[in-house]
């Protein structure tokens, strides 16, 4: 494929159906809490509705990695991104006829985090496929920068302002985000390296290629370290936002669409973060950069159990959207380029079912310890369990994760022995 400047038209096309799905889940993002509050305020029904999502990653973690690593990644994704827009056409018109109930949102949820489940890994896996290595951070960075404003940014205002019109408008919408970015991924033309091999032998079980993954990521002490701190990051982040519609509109007082506002702040930090974070990664170790984001995790925490308004509250969140750009692109980036291209899709199966997981057990207790100590309560919760966290993995974190960059910190390994 010719490259002339930037990253190439192939990473254009996948960068254009990123940005048109998420585009569409950054309006639902803000329009499903409130189409479940309109149904129940009771802050654990809430969170289990962000829980159901999560949950399949847990029980498809085996299968999905090496499914990914069996077939054609491109078809499997527009497959994945096909079934969620019929999914949530179907939650748009049960929700426009008046038919939406707090089961049949559950059930959607947990089948469109099933697709999540094996379409985000086979997605995730394209990207080293039409960048080059090299290429991986600006590629990384421009994913997140998409994903910052459309998502983040754009996404929640125009959900909540949808939501206000009608409330099966914004559903709508991201059946058809879903239904354009399948058909925009069915053009996608990989690296040589990448396309897929004809199968002219017997593969072995699909049990024995998990195990494979699992013991070749458990192998690599910089990777297994990042897979453990991010699981219980994302145990403390979901806690606080599983409940957080409820937080924004009793606690600060927000309206429906002041709601999609403060979701949408984190994303100028976004901005800012997924424009400096190539540069911060070519002049700062990645030990440093962790580090930096595990005490900004922390005060994440802190300051939205402290915040009053929703003045303090938008620039805790800002500063997380900064902190949150930054460290993706570092643990994405040392991922991509340690993981062999034929282990990739089993190795991030169990690195995801891991993050997601912990994702999944943030929703299940962010009710209850709202319901317990009130809705600030989450967020102390976590502010204490991510000081912990800041503790136990400063040293890890050493210089001895990346003294010269992420690719000779992480050196590409060949596939685990049986």
């Amino acid at each position: 494929m010719k490259r002339s400047g930037g990253l190439g038209r192939a990473f254009g096309v996948l960068w254009s159906a990123s940005a048109v799905s998420t585009l569409g889940d950054g309006i639902v993002a803000a329009a499903a809490p409130l189409l479940v509050t309109s149904l129940t305020r009771d802050p654990v029904l809430v969170g289990l509705s962000v829980f159901v999502q999560q949950l399949p990653w847990l029980v498809l973690a085996p299968v999905s990695g090496v499914l990914v690593d069996r077939v054609d990644r491109r078809r499997l994704t527009v497959a994945m991104n096909a079934a969620r827009a019929a999914l949530t056409a179907v939650l748009a018109l049960a929700v426009f006829a008046g038919a939406a109930s707090l089961p049949l949102i559950y059930a959607i949820g947990l089948l469109l985090g099933s697709c999540a489940a094996l379409g985000d890994n086979a997605s995730s896996a394209l990207v080293p496929a039409v960048v080059p290595s090299e290429q991986l951070p600006s590629a990384n960075s421009r994913i997140f920068g998409a994903y910052s404003v459309l998502n983040k940014l754009c996404g929640p205002p125009l959900g909540a302002a949808l939501f206000g019109v009608a409330a099966g408008l914004p559903m709508a919408v991201d059946a058809a985000s879903f239904a354009g970015a399948a058909a925009l991924l069915s053009t996608l033309r990989l690296l040589p390296r990448d396309e897929p091999e004809p199968r002219t032998a017997a593969r072995p079980p699909m049990r024995r290629q998990f195990t494979e993954g699992a013991r070749w990521l458990w192998g690599q002490p910089a990777v297994r370290t990042l897979t453990l701190a991010l699981c219980l990051m994302n145990v403390t982040l979901i806690a606080g936002f599983s409940v957080m519609v409820l937080y924004a509109r009793e606690h600060l007082g927000l309206s429906g669409f002041g709601y999609g506002v403060l979701m949408s702040s984190g994303a100028v930090g976004g901005l800012v973060g997924a424009a400096v974070a190539p540069r911060l990664q070519a002049r700062f170790s990645s030990s440093v950069l962790l580090r930096v984001g595990l005490v900004l995790e922390t005060l994440t925490h802190v300051g939205l159990a402290l915040a009053d308004s929703a003045w303090v509250a938008g620039a805790v969140l800002a500063m997380f959207g900064v902190h949150g750009a930054v460290w993706m692109g570092v643990d994405r980036t040392l991922v991509q380029r340690a993981v062999p291209s034929e282990l990739y899709g089993r190795v991030m199966s169990v690195f995801m079912a891991l993050a997601v997981g912990g994702s999944a057990l943030g929703a299940l207790i962010g009710g209850p310890l709202a319901r317990a100590f009130g809705l600030t309560g989450p967020f102390w919760f976590s502010a204490v369990v991510m000081a912990a966290l800041t503790a136990f993995a400063w040293r890890p974190f050493s210089r001895s994760i990346d003294d010269r960059g992420p690719a000779a910190a992480v050196p590409r390994a060949a596939a685990v022995a049986d």
